[in-house]
């Protein structure tokens, strides 16, 4: 019997005796790993016999070592330094400790002793191994090794000991430039260094001595790392060639589309240039695919504010609006309502600048103003299609706003976004936009208001005594006190923030005969809002301090995220 089966039949009486395989089981799913040629225990835990935690602690019984949470665990920097990221990312483990004559190393095989070896003579340094569950490794590596060093490296190649270039270089530098391995290999690093890091945007910023670069991660910005200027145009324009742009013109504000493929996953970016005083800058959107998948119910809507979102939407007819700040995630929400509708028995039509994301079943047009394509233009010719659903990117002017009111009072559901602070905000905005009351009252029938706002990392949540201040504002809304809350520690997984990914806080209003009532009157702004919440709608503040209730988010995010309107 050879060694790898040895060690698949011991594995097996392991997972028996600690009672989490029966006998007939475990001889079944050792057969069967034999003629996949697959590890028993990475079998066990794709087929769902056994979770990843019982079996890494088996593992760790198994061979008489420590079993690791990543989560938990403090992570040398100095560590990470003695073992390549990509390396680490193709074996599955994690330098987590050195003494300077040995190196603690978490992994998920463990018994794998040509590793052990390898990574003896790659670092010169006796190897102690630990267990670690595979995923919580993977998320560890993307989260700890950042590719500032490896840029660092990169730069270092690309111009190695040279004096610093000009600001603006002569287009044969550049070229040359755009030509070296280093400068492509470094956008590469940055793209993968955004999408494990979840960021929603890549800012390029010239300063006099240096390129600053920062991702938004979470709605908050973050400086990641500096560049020397002379990376700064070349960056810059390998960027501008993936995206189509012009890379001659620096002056001109310019916009592309990047599609490319990062880490084996397809990514599609939008770029954006405009002239600055020290050099072209440039932001990058990273736009996430997923969210053509996501459902209402993942993006964070309450009970009540999800049965009343989805009572609009069951409207043959009417108009409604989705409002926030940018980055508010309103084209999310309206994605997710065109999902909710979209089926074969409805012709759902959009109108987007531009069109981020791509549905099966749904007809898309782009604005294109070069074409005469606008909002208003296109939302006119697209009546002509015979639509049962339309959805319009943003109503920007008051023609776009009284298109869509019309298109609204002619047997359409039209679903669009508008820049306001809250619900009843929209209802002023469209006045401003020159829209009549008694038109409002007559096309609307519901908008909904909201923020995004950071989640506490589930990993490292925690109960916490509210502060004061946390307290009041907590009564405040709910008119209860608040007994404790879960707050991040910060830990591997969430970069030390105590923060992981978003939620949303809504609002959702209504209009009912009273509403239209005080809208045709032109009654203010608190009168309608009392009498909203009156009539069940649940304001954005106190929908985000039921979540914090929930132990979701923190008071503090809520209160910098939703403005108070009084």
């Amino acid at each position: 019997m050879d060694a790898t089966a040895t060690l698949r039949k011991r594995l097996g009486q392991m997972l028996v005796e600690a009672g989490l395989l029966s006998n007939e089981d475990a001889e079944q799913a050792a057969r069967e790993a034999a003629e996949a040629g697959r590890k028993l225990g990475d079998y066990v835990v794709e087929k769902g016999l056994v979770t990843a935690d019982a079996l890494a602690m088996t593992l760790s019984l198994q061979f008489g070592i420590r079993f690791l949470d990543l989560l938990r665990v403090d992570i040398q920097q100095e560590a990470l330094h003695l073992v390549p990221a990509e390396y680490c990312r193709e074996q599955v483990l994690i330098p987590v400790e050195s003494d300077g004559r040995s190196l603690l190393v978490a992994m998920a095989d463990p018994g794998n002793m040509r590793l052990v070896e390898d990574l003896r003579s790659m670092t010169g340094l006796e190897i102690r191994t630990a267990v670690g569950i595979p995923e919580e490794i993977r998320r560890a590596i993307n989260m700890r090794y950042r590719v500032s060093s490896e840029i660092e490296r990169e730069v270092g190649r690309a111009f190695p000991a040279q004096p610093a270039v000009q600001a603006a270089p002569e287009r044969e530098a550049l070229d040359l430039q755009l030509s070296q391995a280093p400068i492509v290999r470094t956008a590469d690093l940055l793209l993968a260094q955004a999408v494990r890091d979840r960021a929603s945007d890549i800012h390029l910023e010239p300063e006099e001595d240096s390129l600053r670069v920062r991702m938004r991660i979470d709605g908050v910005l973050h400086e990641v790392m500096r560049l020397p200027k002379d990376v700064h145009a070349p960056l810059v324009s390998r960027f501008k060639v993936m995206a189509g742009m012009n890379i001659a013109e620096r002056r001109r504000p310019q916009d592309g589309q990047i599609s490319t493929e990062v880490e084996g996953k397809a990514v599609d970016l939008r770029a954006a240039t405009s002239d600055s005083s020290h050099g072209e800058m440039m932001v990058l959107r990273v736009l996430d695919k997923s969210v053509s998948l996501m459902s209402l119910r993942d993006l964070g809507f309450s009970p009540v504010a999800l049965d009343r979102h989805v009572r609009l939407l069951r409207s043959p007819f009417g108009m409604v609006l989705v409002s926030g700040p940018t980055g508010s995630g309103k084209t999310t929400t309206l994605y997710a309502s065109v999902n909710q509708l979209n089926d074969a028995e409805r012709n759902i039509i959009t109108i987007e600048d531009p069109v981020e994301y791509q549905f099966a079943g749904i007809n898309q047009i782009q604005v294109n103003e070069k074409a005469d394509i606008t909002f208003a233009t296109g939302l006119r010719s697209l009546m002509r299609l015979d639509p049962d659903v339309i959805l319009v990117g943003e109503v920007r002017d008051g023609e776009t706003a009284r298109i869509a009111s019309q298109a609204a009072l002619t047997g359409h559901l039209v679903l669009s976004s508008i820049h306001a602070n809250d619900a009843v905000g929209v209802l002023i905005r469209l006045t401003d936009l020159g829209i009549e009351p008694f038109l409002i009252a007559s096309s609307l029938i519901g908008v909904v208001a909201q923020r995004m706002v950071r989640r506490v990392c589930s990993y490292c949540a925690a109960d916490a005594e509210p502060t004061v201040e946390e307290q009041g504002a907590f009564e405040a809304e709910t008119g209860e006190r608040l007994t404790a809350l879960k707050r991040g520690s910060g830990c591997n997984f969430c970069a030390s923030t105590g923060f992981m990914g978003r939620i949303g806080v809504f609002e959702v209003l209504m209009l009912n005969d009273e509403i239209r009532r005080l809208v045709v009157a032109g009654s203010s702004a608190s009168a309608i809002r009392e009498q909203a919440v009156a009539d069940g709608m649940v304001p954005m503040r106190r929908d985000g301090m039921l979540k914090v209730k929930q132990g979701l988010v923190t008071p503090a995010e809520i209160l910098r995220s939703v403005y108070s309107i009084s």
